[in-house]
């Protein structure tokens, strides 16, 4: 190698070796500059707490000054030297040592020194470089990069007094798969909802589009909020397109994860129109009409998306037809739990009695339509009435001891707001809460409760369609990618045989005999009695002593009305008897017997 090749190679050297030391430098810098930001506040608080322990004790005889001197003295040593101030005290402190002490060693110590101070030197290197390297693989774009430049505290605290946000400072942004992620020291008045109303002029300060998606909630501790800037989604990339083999709801946007809503919840699915509550539904329906012990109702009388499972499930699509299947269910459920096995806490689906998943398509058509819808009945004269029906008493009846019987109510709609889309004496009963974009914040906090806004469940934010949040307890309040599943793929699905209690079985309870209600002839079968009756039946049949009419408005929390009717409908058929005092039992001995 010729001389003018070595000299070449180490002046190659040499830029590199200085390139590498100006981008630690920097680095270093930049580093430090943010720490100096974010606890030179500090200092200041503590020295305000300094002089006011002065003020109040000024000869010092209490704990109360001698802690604020030391918590001052805390704050001042965690905030860092400027990088240049840190490598002047370096080198002069270096120098001083070199000048006083090398001249006096042995020329063997000060080659086991160098061989020491080099072996320090590159282990520091490789530390800053390992800590600095980006072990995300996360590289940010133009969008990206402007904003996390913008984030940086020395940009906010000159830009933040103009934009009516004096009194905050941000930490270390961070760039994560949801997007940028950066704390918020706030002073003086401020809080997380404060902050939060103050969106538009965060908007400002940062230069960011409108249609970004921005979240602000509560910090980990008091005084600080954290701002997240949804510039990117973790399911980005993926197919969303729903097959038997990708049977999720959705994908996390943040984690990335597959989110799956298992059978036996009451749900309540919510979002304006156009949301997308039924492409989100079709994926949950499909599970819950797959198998040999689940079996699907759904209740629709838009006559849009039921159409699509009739094949597959029982649809009622009319005031009528919804009246029938809710007595039905009413019925299913009441017995299911009177031979339910003592000591047993939920029914054991089987082919026969299988789950039975009931979905009410858009709630509010239900409680307007199906409310009031006129039945004609007989008298016991043989005379025919005319009297209104709601299908509402049955499926709060349901929503309240159904899951014992493994019957499960849905309710969708697209007007989240109790009495008018929700029935009050179902709201409370609601396990897991699926809300797609709502109107205002007011629906956001119906579906996903009142300290939904306070914690981040924001779902009048959320793009529109197919993005939900989900509120089981579990999750937090990251959006979900809801899969597509195409009209197309549902009509495609194999028939299955539809839930019906005329054809149901009876099945017998584990080691219980089979009970058969006869007439004192023993040649008629007693009438079935219809949702109202049965109910009362049961709270008759399950008291422990013979109870008065009054009493049953309580226990079956039907209406004066509903129970008078009820009883004079089971006394004319001979199943409940009016005992000498007002009291009313179930018959026996003469009456009934159990075959």
């Amino acid at each position: 190698m010729s001389h003018g090749q070595v000299w070449r190679t180490h002046r190659q050297y040499a830029a590199t070796a200085a390139r590498w030391t100006a981008d630690r430098w920097r680095k270093e810098a930049e580093r430090r500059r943010a720490l100096r930001a974010d606890r030179k506040p500090l200092v200041r608080d503590a020295r305000r707490a300094l002089a006011t322990a002065r003020a109040v004790d000024p000869e010092g005889v209490t704990p109360l000054r001698h802690r604020a001197e030391r918590e001052l003295r805390t704050a001042k040593r965690r905030v860092p030297d400027p990088m240049w101030l840190f490598a002047t005290k370096t080198a002069t402190a270096l120098g001083v040592a070199g000048y006083v002490w090398l001249p006096q060693v042995s020329a063997r110590v000060w080659v086991w020194s160098a061989v020491a101070v080099v072996a320090a030197v590159t282990a520091l290197s490789v530390w800053i470089a390992v800590r600095e390297r980006d072990t995300t693989g996360l590289k940010p774009t133009a969008e990206e990069s402007a904003l996390l430049k913008r984030l940086q505290s020395q940009h906010w605290k000159e830009h933040a007094e103009q934009r009516g946000l004096a009194g905050t400072l941000t930490g270390r942004p961070k760039l994560t798969e949801a997007g940028i992620v950066c704390a918020v020291r706030l002073d003086g008045t401020w809080t997380a909802t404060k902050l939060r109303a103050a969106e538009d002029h965060i908007r400002a300060l940062l230069g960011a589009r409108t249609s970004l998606r921005m979240q602000i909630k509560a910090g980990k501790q008091g005084g600080w909020a954290e701002l997240t800037l949804r510039t990117r989604s973790a399911a980005d990339g993926d197919d969303l397109t729903w097959t038997p083999e990708r049977r999720s709801l959705g994908i996390d946007t943040v984690t990335g994860e597959q989110v799956t809503v298992p059978l036996g919840e009451r749900l309540l699915i919510a979002g304006r129109s156009g949301a997308g509550k039924s492409v989100a539904s079709r994926p949950l329906l499909f599970d819950a009409s797959e198998g040999a012990t689940n079996a699907l109702v759904i209740i629709d009388l838009k006559r849009v998306e039921g159409r699509l499972w009739d094949h597959r499930a029982r649809v009622a699509s009319t005031p009528h037809e919804v009246i029938d299947v809710t007595d039905e269910l009413e019925m299913e459920m009441l017995e299911r739990l009177s031979i339910l096995p003592k000591g047993q806490d939920t029914w054991t689906p089987t082919p026969d009695r299988p789950r039975i998943t009931v979905v009410v398509d858009e709630g509010a058509e239900v409680m307007t339509a199906a409310d009031k819808v006129p039945y004609e009945t007989e008298t016991s004269d043989g005379k025919t009435r005319t009297a209104n029906r709601s299908a509402l008493p049955a499926l709060e009846s349901i929503a309240r001891m159904g899951r014992a019987a493994c019957i499960d109510l849905w309710w969708m709609t697209q007007k989240p707001t109790i009495g008018d889309g929700i029935p009050k004496q179902i709201a409370p009963q609601i396990g897991v809460s699926i809300c797609l974009a709502v109107r205002t914040p007011a629906e956001a906090r119906v579906v996903l409760g009142e300290d939904a806004q306070a914690k981040g469940w924001n779902a009048d934010e959320l793009p529109v369609p197919g993005v939900a949040l989900i509120r089981d307890g579990k999750r937090k309040p990251d959006p979900v990618k809801v899969r597509y599943m195409d009209k197309s793929v549902v009509i495609a699905l194999p028939d299955r045989e539809p839930w019906s209690r005329t054809v149901a079985p009876t099945v017998e309870a584990a080691g219980a005999p089979t009970l058969t209600l006869v007439t004192n002839t023993a040649t008629e079968v007693a009438p079935v009695p219809d949702g109202a009756a049965a109910r009362v039946l049961k709270a008759i049949e399950t008291a422990d002593e013979p109870v008065r009419q009054k009493d049953l408005v309580t226990l079956t929390g039907l209406s004066k009305g509903a129970v008078s009717k009820a009883v004079k409908s089971l006394t004319t058929g001979g199943t409940i008897v009016r005992t000498p005092d007002g009291h009313l039992t179930a018959t026996r001995g003469d009456e009934s017997a159990a075959a």
